[in-house]
């Protein structure tokens, strides 16, 4: 496929002395070898991609939401499909120290905090495509408030003396607080900003109901922020949350009325909760679904628990998803939260084949447009893979790649021909 043809939809939204080289850079994407980056895309892009010009484009500012949108509306959406939207942050290791936003984020491939950069970004699910779709990215920079209030987070979970415990009961002078009433991290309000600026940039072509984080977001605060986005969340909640059912006894006769139930069990659960029972080799896993209330929640919400039994061995262990709607299925939200980790995938090709690890840009306007155009990249390359998929289902990057490349070496050696061949060779 044609890149100009393919990137001509982007012509209303960038200047046409910035979509030349951005059809030049994609190419060149599609055929180098080796480390992405500015002298390496420059090496690559040919006449019209020189290393100037590469830097000029790394240095102009770009409005990638929107490119983002307009090209996954042109090319990839298709009205018949149901999409969520997931969200998830990627790290990428970085040294020096002059690069904008260079901190220390947790990364869970090394399983500790590392030097870096990261990214959160936004993505559109498909349900029958079973593939993710970047559509925003920024980058997250901490402040300095936001630094100390995470290293006292962190000071307070470090075990006390024996001698600083605090007095059993409630401390003296404190006060109802409304459950409802939150206050935001700058994390969430980060999150929250994007979400509004895509709902804002999507509503008039489609619409989404849920959203699905990592176990990271499964607390009171990031529910109330999806429902003040009119989203419902899906997400995960710790393994050893204290979950309650529901009250239905009888009224005590005075006082309030009584709210919750009996903690839940993990190992002993309702049997009338049980929805489905699956054997695979020796594991055994059985989903239940019930209405469950939080202590820390204002509202109830829907709970479904996977409990795996090792048949060998009687090992038990067990993950609880939750959403906020209550009329969502079980296996729906089994599905979505599922579907969450290919925005995992995203990342990966991003880093391995389009630049997101190998970049070297340091200022604000160069690591926002690297980080962007190899997420970007993600979505032409699955457009461009799509016409393929038909006829061979396990076309891949590498496979894409490496037909660019073949192209690319034949229109080089026949520049190099003392004569031209015929125009049909």
């Amino acid at each position: 496929m044609d890149i100009v043809t393919l990137l001509q939809c982007l012509r209303p939204h960038v200047t046409a002395t910035t979509l030349r080289p951005c059809s030049r850079i994609t190419y060149a994407l599609l055929v180098m070898t080796g480390r992405v980056t500015m002298l390496g895309l420059a090496r690559w892009a040919g006449k019209g991609g020189s290393y100037r010009t590469v830097q000029r484009l790394f240095s102009t500012v770009l409005p990638w939401a929107t490119l983002f949108w307009v090209f996954f509306r042109q090319h990839i959406y298709c009205p018949e499909d149901v999409y969520v939207l997931a969200g998830d942050e990627v790290v990428v290791t970085k040294a020096g120290k002059t690069t904008h936003g260079l901190d220390r984020f947790f990364s869970s491939l090394y399983g500790k905090p590392v030097p870096g950069l990261a990214f959160f970004t936004l993505s559109l699910v498909s349900i029958q495509a079973r593939h993710a779709f970047p559509l925003r990215v920024e980058q997250v920079v901490r402040s300095a408030a936001e630094k100390a209030a995470s290293k006292a987070k962190a000071d307070a979970k470090k075990p006390q003396a024996l001698g600083a415990t605090r007095r059993p009961g409630r401390p003296k002078g404190s006060t109802n607080h409304p459950k409802a009433t939150v206050t935001f991290t700058p994390e969430l309000v980060r999150i929250k900003a994007m979400l509004t600026a895509v709902l804002q940039l999507i509503t008039t072509v489609l619409s989404v109901t849920y959203l699905v984080l990592d176990g990271h977001f499964g607390h009171h605060n990031a529910l109330q922020m999806a429902r003040q986005c009119a989203l419902h969340l899906i997400a995960k909640l710790r393994c050893d949350a204290a979950l309650y059912l529901p009250y239905t006894g009888p009224y005590a006769g005075r006082g309030p009325h009584r709210k919750y139930g009996c903690k839940v069990d993990y190992d002993n659960l309702p049997v009338q909760y049980l929805k489905e029972t699956t054997v695979e080799k020796h594991i055994q896993t059985r989903l239940y679904q019930m209405p469950l209330l939080h202590k820390e929640c204002a509202q109830p919400f829907k709970v479904v628990i996977l409990a795996k039994t090792n048949l060998r061995t009687q090992a038990r262990a067990h993950v609880i998803l939750f959403s906020s709607d209550l009329d969502l299925p079980y296996a729906p939200l089994v599905d979505y939260y599922r579907l969450r980790f290919q925005i995992e995938l995203n990342f990966r090709d991003a880093k391995q084949y389009w630049g997101l690890e190998d970049f070297m840009n340091v200022t604000p306007t160069g690591v926002t447009n690297a980080a962007n155009l190899s997420l970007f990249m993600v979505n032409v390359a699955y457009r461009i893979r799509a016409d393929i998929h038909a006829r061979d289902p396990d076309y891949s990057v590498l496979d894409l790649q490496a037909d660019c490349r073949g192209a690319k070496y034949v229109e080089e050696t026949i520049q190099m021909l003392p004569e031209k061949p015929e125009p049909v060779l």
